[in-house]
C-alpha cells in the first residue's frame, strides 16, 4: 500500500484529533469532581487515630470548610484543589493550645482521598477520606 503525503497528513491529523479529545474529555472528567460535602476520615498518627468529620465546599481551586473532631475540635479550615492534588489547613486544639494541622492528600476518585496529616510539625501520620 503506498501512502501519499496527503494521505500522511490526513492519518496525523487523525491521530492529532483523537489525542486532543482525549485530552479535553480528561480535562472535563477532572473539572467535574466537586469535593463539595460531608467527609468522614480515619487519621493514624504516632499519637493515636481518629475519626474527624470534615465539611468541604470547593470554588473552583478553592477550598473551605468545618474540621470537627474530639481530638483536634472545631475549626475552620482553607485549602486548595490542584488535578488530584487536595491541601488545606486549620488551627487545631492541643489540650488548651493551638496548633497548626496540615492535611495533603491524592483524590482516589469523586468520593475518596488518602494523604498525610502533620500535627505542629510533631505528629505525623496518615489518613483516609470517604464523602459520606
Amino acid at each position: 500500500m503506498r501512502v501519499t503525503h496527503l494521505g500522511k497528513t490526513a492519518a496525523i491529523a487523525v491521530a492529532a484529533s483523537i489525542v486532543m479529545a482525549g485530552a479535553a474529555t480528561g480535562a472535563l472528567a477532572q473539572a467535574k469532581i466537586d469535593l463539595t460535602g460531608k467527609w468522614l476520615f480515619t487519621v493514624e498518627t504516632s499519637a493515636g487515630t481518629g475519626t474527624p468529620t470534615v465539611t468541604l465546599k470547593q470554588d473552583g481551586d478553592k477550598l473551605t470548610g468545618h474540621y470537627s473532631s474530639q481530638t483536634l475540635g472545631e475549626a475552620d479550615l482553607t485549602g486548595t484543589v490542584k488535578g488530584q492534588s487536595v491541601n488545606f489547613a486549620f488551627e487545631g486544639n492541643v489540650q488548651g493550645t493551638a496548633v497548626p494541622v496540615t492535611y495533603a492528600a491524592t483524590l482516589d476518585g469523586k468520593d475518596a482521598m488518602k494523604g498525610t496529616i502533620d500535627i505542629g510539625g510533631a505528629v505525623s501520620g496518615t489518613f483516609t477520606g470517604k464523602r459520606q
